[in-house]
């Protein structure tokens, strides 16, 4: 999969594209680059490697899950440490034109652009479960970018929206998490975040209550009411969705579906199936088939 979607390496330091691009690489030497800046913002999502990173006289080396957000017209520049592991990162390059845009919809695209002003890059670490779903969805508006199905134009806007949403919404919620108040809204919040905290480990409503301390029944029927599904079909379609992203990124099928809390494969396997409508192996090989 990521050999089918990443990118070959190039200096160009300028957009083809009028609002946005985003590049897959995986290399194992890169020739250097001299210091630069651009006229857009670039999200730089750093997966494995050893560089370091020299942004605005300052320099620091990234681990695993690490965003950088370099604003326009900030200077910067990576060099490669060690050749013998292979760097890899997603670059996102986004015009302020395009985000512009966006706002018009809704002001919440901005957050994180609104964090680098007015001369400053902004820096954020990732949680593992967080960094499968934003590589997920990064290889799924790659594969739509080349592809050549029905709706491509309309699918590409929906996915680097939702691209770009997540990212903010992530970074939010982690600097700003809601508290627990007496109301039905924030109780659901709560809920909500922290199944999203804890999808890998056990989800029950005894788990829930012990743990916001409010009873089964009250917990059961706020999130249903509010939710219009019940907890378990929410937590089923969380884990799968989360699963479906770890797919994508090219990691065991099998080992994804334990690691999300699906503890039995053929329950994991006939939930996918119905969810998607393919085994996760096909559904996987087919979008593999249709990057080449």
């Amino acid at each position: 999969m990521k050999k089918n979607l990443k990118s070959e390496f190039s200096t160009r330091q300028y957009m083809l594209s009028r609002d946005f691009e985003i590049f897959y690489y995986s290399d194992s030497k890169i020739p250097d680059v001299n210091a630069h800046s651009h006229d857009y913002f670039e999200f730089y999502f750093f997966i494995d490697g050893h560089i370091i990173m020299h942004i605005d006289e300052k320099e620091f080396t990234p681990s695993t899950g690490t965003l950088v957000i370099i604003p326009p017209k900030m200077k910067h520049f990576v060099r490669l440490v060690d050749y013998a592991i292979p760097y890899r990162r997603f670059v996102f390059w986004l015009t302020k034109d395009f985000l512009d845009t966006l706002a018009n919809i809704s002001q919440d695209y901005n957050y994180l652009a609104d964090k680098t002003e007015p001369d400053k890059f902004f820096i954020h670490k990732f949680t593992d479960i967080e960094f499968n779903t934003i590589q997920g969805k990064g290889f799924t508006l790659i594969d739509e970018i080349h592809s050549n199905r029905f709706g491509k134009e309309a699918k590409i806007l929906l996915s680097v929206s939702d691209f770009i949403l997540t990212i903010n919404r992530m970074v939010y919620e982690s600097l700003a998490p809601s508290t627990l108040e007496d109301t039905s809204d924030s109780l659901y919040q709560s809920i909500v975040q922290y199944i999203e905290n804890h999808i890998d480990e056990e989800l029950t409503l005894d788990v829930l209550s012990d743990t916001l301390h409010v009873s089964k029944f009250h917990i059961s029927h706020i999130f249903t009411d509010i939710n219009g599904m019940s907890l378990h079909k929410y937590i089923t379609k969380k884990r799968l969705e989360m699963c479906k992203d770890a797919i994508l990124s090219g990691q065991d099928i099998s080992i994804v579906a334990q690691s999300y809390g699906f503890l039995d494969y053929s329950v994991f396997y006939r939930a996918f199936v119905k969810e998607y409508g393919k085994a996760p192996k096909k559904f996987r090989d087919e979008i593999l088939r249709s990057s080449t």
